[in-house]
């Protein structure tokens, strides 16, 4: 049977300054419950104890533990976000070297994946992908995609054939890597990460 796409999408949108802070204090309950005890027995009544809501608060916002763990994804997917474009907001990548460019897009990513590496581990292995999740993690990856075909379209210093098929490559190595390796119990010291995939796209880009 198809999953129950409802289950796992807030109930609510917040419009209030105090309900959108109560929806807030309840996700940052669940990120440290998740954390502290797993996902399994990250319950909804330890979590609204930790926000200091009362579970009838809690289930006005979030239906259940997995609409709040896809909730805590979906953050997590937008805060990995960078505004450097030729023509978008933030640093512009098009003005750096390449290596700097790169190095641009590495940090953000992994400035993203700092943190509590089991909380990450959690995310990524059991949060549920209800329809409006996996809309979310396709729009994501079609606008990082977008930025780094742009940089290889425009910036003189890089050199390859196929530039969709890098721009993807690229753009899922930056992500996997990441992933994997921060959300290790001992992870890689995120400096020495940086460097590397910055070296070694660069000289996949600049041979």
């Amino acid at each position: 049977m198809p999953p129950d796409h409802r289950r796992v999408d807030p109930r609510r949108k917040p419009r209030q300054v105090r309900a959108e802070l109560t929806r807030g204090r309840i996700l940052a309950a669940a990120a440290h419950v998740f954390a502290e005890y797993g996902y399994a027995a990250g319950t909804t009544n330890r979590i609204a104890e930790e926000a200091r809501v009362s579970i009838g608060s809690l289930y006005q916002y979030f239906p259940n533990k997995d609409a709040i763990l896809a909730e805590l994804l979906v953050q997590h997917i937008g805060g990995g976000t960078t505004g450097g474009t030729a023509d978008g907001g933030g640093e512009d990548i098009l003005a750096m070297s390449l290596q700097d460019a790169l190095r641009t897009l590495v940090r953000a990513t992994i400035d993203n994946h700092r943190g509590d590496p089991h909380l990450l581990r959690i995310m990524l292995e059991q949060a549920p992908r209800s329809s409006g999740l996996a809309e979310k993690l396709a729009r994501y990856e079609k606008e990082r995609v977008a930025q780094i075909r742009e940089l290889l379209e425009k910036h003189p210093d890089a050199h390859v054939r196929d530039v969709d098929t890098a721009a993807v490559l690229i753009v899922s190595t930056i992500e996997f890597v990441t992933h994997n390796l921060m959300s290790e119990p001992r992870p890689v010291e995120a400096r020495r990460l940086e460097d590397e995939l910055v070296t070694m796209l660069s000289r996949y880009l600049a041979p």
